[in-house]
């Protein structure tokens, strides 16, 4: 699933007539470079959740024919949050673990790599702290998520998910986090921490530091 439902009030005026995930990044909308690494990765069916000019979300992306394989959408007439997003599209996403990814990040990470073994209920990517999130969010201690600690990390939007996590949740908005830190407090949630290229594409700076790298072979981004 791919997390494309926000507004991006930080992105604005880019944002007003293009959706988030469609603003344009070294030629090609943000949400494509999401949807080409899950292909790499062998992902065959794929969610994506929208509110916000959601309809050119669909004309844009289309069935995912495209790229061989199967886009379903999860229209909200109100933006959920992460929680409320994904508890609404658990009818699509069946009864397996599922990947999830915010769409507003960008990452060179392999997809590849995720799984959620044993009774855990989610695997988190944590990365290093960016300069515009310097307290992190999660501790990692022997491939544990903690929600205290004192080196703290921060969450990268990746995860894969049990839909066992969000039984019990109601229809409506609700943030993610509350449920992230009820099953770490229950030791169910594993974690690792990537190295590679990063960013949250949350401002225009962000946004032009990206392109900027994008067009520029072998440059590594900023903290």
């Amino acid at each position: 699933m791919i997390l494309a439902a926000g507004r991006g009030k930080r992105l604005r005026p880019l944002t007003d007539r293009t959706p988030k995930p469609l603003l344009p990044v070294a030629g090609k909308p943000l949400i494509e470079y999401h949807i080409e690494a899950l292909v790499a990765a062998g992902i065959q069916e794929l969610v994506i959740n929208h509110a916000h000019l959601g309809t050119r979300v669909e004309q844009a992306l289309g069935d995912g024919s495209r790229w061989g394989i199967r886009i379903k959408y999860s229209p909200e007439a109100e933006a959920l949050g992460t929680g409320g997003g994904i508890c609404n599209a658990l009818p699509l996403l069946g009864s397996q673990p599922f990947i999830v990814v915010n769409g507003d990040v960008w990452t060179d990470y392999d997809f590849n790599r995720l799984r959620l073994s044993g009774d855990r209920l989610v695997h988190l990517v944590l990365v290093a702290n960016p300069s515009h999130h310097p307290t992190g969010d999660f501790s990692l201690v022997d491939g544990r998520v903690l929600d205290q600690g004192d080196v703290r990390w921060t969450f990268s939007g990746i995860g894969v998910y049990s839909p066992d996590l969000f039984r019990g949740c109601g229809a409506g908005a609700f943030p993610l986090a509350p449920l992230l830190r009820e099953a770490m407090a229950e030791g169910r949630v594993s974690g690792e921490l990537f190295t590679g290229q990063w960013i949250d594409v949350g401002t225009p700076e962000r946004l032009s530091e990206l392109e900027g790298m994008l067009n520029t072979p072998n440059q590594r981004l900023g903290g």
